[in-house]
């Protein structure tokens, strides 16, 4: 089974490209996300791959980086998620955001996907938060994973911020983020602290 190639991309198409190792070409079918990393074409590049063997093809799915190539996987364990699902999710969500999603139950934001309806979306989040290796979750370098979150404190504050009318994804980054600086926090101090950096942020 394939895991990774690198090779020379000798052509770029709509949700694929053709990527020359040794004068074979492998066709790789790729996210929009991992299509704008790649350089022009006749340029090298490796990609994580992951082989999908059924009785009437074999299909090469190429990521840019190890962590989109391992949400694919777990998005398309879920019942309704096929490859092209799975693409279309992570095209239209970074891993960060994914993340974010699921931890906080945010399935409106996976409806941003082409494929993905409401009930879809719920069964995705509905699947995957309780799972163990989403514990630690892709946050950036300003967010705790949610393993190391107080969860009753941040599931309180994301709650108030969503019921001002706030995202919930975007009110689980900024709270992450608070908590990372203010772990010991009340939750008062961080919702405060949440709409002072949201209000930045939109200003």
């Amino acid at each position: 089974m394939i895991a990774k190639l690198t090779g020379i991309i000798d052509y770029i198409g709509e949700g694929f490209l053709i990527l020359d190792v040794n004068g074979v070409g492998y066709r790789l079918f790729c996210s929009t996300r991992t299509l704008s990393k790649c350089p022009e074409q006749r340029m090298n590049m490796s990609f994580f791959v992951e082989t999908q063997v059924r009785e009437d093809h074999i299909h090469l799915f190429g990521f840019a980086d190890l962590t989109e190539k391992e949400w694919f996987t777990t998005l398309t364990n879920v019942q309704g998620v096929g490859a092209k699902v799975g693409l279309a999710i992570l095209s239209a969500l970074t891993p960060n955001d994914l993340s974010l999603a699921i931890a906080t139950g945010d399935s409106k934001a996976l409806t941003q996907a082409n494929g993905v309806g409401s009930k879809l979306a719920t069964r995705i989040v509905t699947e995957l938060k309780g799972k163990a290796d989403l514990a630690e979750t892709a946050f950036d370098e300003r967010t705790l994973s949610v393993n190391k979150i107080v969860p009753n404190t941040m599931t309180e504050a994301v709650s108030a911020l969503v019921n001002l009318g706030y995202g919930r994804s975007e009110a689980g980054f900024v709270v992450g983020g608070i908590l990372k600086d203010f772990p010991n926090a009340e939750v008062s101090e961080i919702i405060r602290l949440s709409l002072k950096e949201i209000g930045q942020n939109h200003g």
